[in-house]
């Protein structure tokens, strides 16, 4: 189905599409956390924050440890077993939220037990464990949802937008940088598409350290890997022929975009119009007002909203992804994750 361009350009690609109903942010689900880590604690402000959310079980490797994450969150079970939550017939769906390596375990735990999934990235260690925990979940009818939470950024949509409408001509170049190569690889996807298929990949360094993945002869993405913390630049730039998109800092949780697009025949523009840059158009959307945290957060971390609304917009659809980051981009990511990560190694 063709987006709706009639839209604001920063609409949620499920509302675009036409399926789902924007009112289902008010769909009921009860979440279970699995994990009590940093970024469940960054989460779960923000699912309270989600109008259909009800988070009503936690569980981490210790009971004493789940009871604290409880009594400090409001949430009224903690258990010191995975298995027992995933279980619970209190929990709809499991925020997996424990480190990368046990993520394709505890998914499965999850799905295998009926539960919807959403997988805090990386989702998996290769696309190889990424389909196998796919399968489980279309096996038992259930969502499994990368947690890449980077595309539901109004500002991420807008940029999708302007991509799939041409705006900036033909994806030439994705320029992304970032410590954690899911970020950067995710923009490449986002530039050239989950159809692209890389013909070479190749690293120099680990951190720092950069991949160029290359998509034929004429387009490339360069991604860097800068140590952290460090002042890097954190932009993700989406190059066309027609014109450029970027996504400012911090560009893994971006709230504005800039968008330079030459007159017709002036491409590129400075070296035909006298040192003339293209005009400029920069949006800016701000953070959701009705996320707040007790403690220091991740930058824009309020911005897990916009994932967990479109999780249950699409969960009242029947749908067991969300088209912002479909299985399709998610194993195709992956794939090139692990490519980059074995050449590092």
């Amino acid at each position: 189905m063709a987006p709706n361009s009639t839209l604001p350009p920063s609409t949620p690609r499920d509302v675009r599409l036409g399926i789902t109903d924007p009112a289902d942010v008010a769909f009921p689900l009860r979440w279970g956390i699995l994990g009590a880590g940093r970024i469940s604690a960054q989460w779960v402000p923000c699912l309270h924050a989600c109008p259909g959310a009800t988070v009503t079980a936690v569980a981490a490797r210790s009971e004493d440890r789940a009871r604290e994450f409880a009594r400090k969150y409001g949430i009224a079970s903690a258990y010191g077993s995975y298995a027992e939550m995933v279980a619970s017939p209190d929990v709809d769906i499991v925020y997996v939220g424990t480190i990368n390596r046990l993520h394709k375990e505890h998914s499965i735990l999850a799905v295998e037990a009926g539960k919807h999934v959403l997988c805090e990235k990386h989702l998996a260690e290769t696309g190889a464990d990424g389909s196998a925990m796919y399968a489980a979940a279309e096996a038992h009818g259930v969502m499994l949802q990368d947690a890449v939470w980077t595309r539901f950024f109004p500002a991420a949509e807008h940029a999708r937008m302007l991509i799939e409408e041409g705006a900036i001509g033909e994806v030439l170049l994705v320029q992304s940088d970032f410590g954690d190569p899911i970020y950067t690889v995710q923009a490449a996807v986002l530039g050239f598409g989950s159809e692209a298929t890389p013909t070479a990949i190749t690293v120099a360094g680990r951190r720092p350290g950069g991949a160029i993945v290359e998509y034929g002869p004429d387009k490339c993405a360069v991604l860097t890997f800068p140590p952290m913390p460090s002042e890097f630049v954190e932009t993700t730039e989406i190059v066309g022929r027609e014109g450029r998109i970027t996504l400012e800092q911090p560009a893994h949780a971006p709230t504005t975009i800039t968008l330079r697009i030459p007159p017709p025949g002036t491409v590129p523009s400075r070296y035909v119009t006298d040192n003339v840059p293209a005009p400029v158009q920069r949006f800016e959307y701000p953070l959701p007002a009705a996320v707040s945290f007790s403690e220091r957060a991740y930058p824009n971390q309020q911005g897990f909203l916009y994932q967990a609304e479109a999780v249950h917009r699409c969960l009242a659809a029947g749908l067991r992804q969300c088209p912002q980051y479909d299985k399709q981009e998610s194993l195709h990511a992956l794939d090139i994750v692990a490519e980059i990560n074995a050449q590092r190694a």
